[in-house]
């Protein structure tokens, strides 16, 4: 959406408006009060750590490095070269736009997937992320939004390819998506 810089205001625009104000008193100026001292920084997470019981933070129940193997994201439509899935993959896409199904239900998720990837083709992008979370807090039938987002997104015709996410970016938790040009 462009927008339009302000119309000039005239001799005659001014002139209308003294009279429509009326005499005016300046006020004066007024210092600014004095800025609260800013409070001391505090390590929240050291205190938390030091509290922590001995060995407690390396006895964890599960491996975290195990929750990202296997549970990639990706494909490739038919027809496109497979260096355009690697550099998807390597984030050399500049991500124009993304969206988050936190909380939502698959009903819900559905209907925002298909109306941001409506509205991103309409705005003219290329390159979104759909975050869709790793599902942890799923029962036995795995994570409901990353395999919703998987099915929908290979059956759409604007969509070229799409891989999980680079780590910084939400990882196996969100997908980046190219859209056709």
């Amino acid at each position: 959406m462009k927008h339009r810089p302000p119309a000039q205001v005239t001799d005659d625009d001014a002139r209308l408006f003294r009279e429509a104000i009326g005499d005016v008193t300046p006020l004066d100026p007024v210092a600014p009060p004095p800025a609260s001292p800013k409070p001391e920084p505090r390590a929240h997470m050291f205190e938390a750590d030091e509290e922590a019981v001995p060995g407690e933070l390396l006895d964890m129940a599960f491996d975290p490095t195990l929750l990202e193997v296997g549970e990639e994201l990706s494909y490739l439509r038919d027809g496109y070269p497979p260096k355009l899935l690697r550099q998807l993959k390597r984030g050399q896409f500049s991500i124009q736009d993304d969206i988050d199904l936190h909380q939502m239900n698959a009903a819900a998720a559905q209907a925002c997937i298909a109306d941001f990837l409506v509205e991103a083709k309409q705005r003219g992008f290329h390159c979104v992320r759909i975050v869709h979370g790793k599902g942890l807090r799923s029962r036995a039938a795995g994570p409901v939004l990353k395999a919703l987002t998987d099915r929908l997104l290979r059956r759409r015709d604007d969509v070229v390819a799409f891989a999980s996410a680079r780590p910084m970016q939400g990882g196996t938790g969100a997908v980046v998506v190219l859209l056709k040009g």
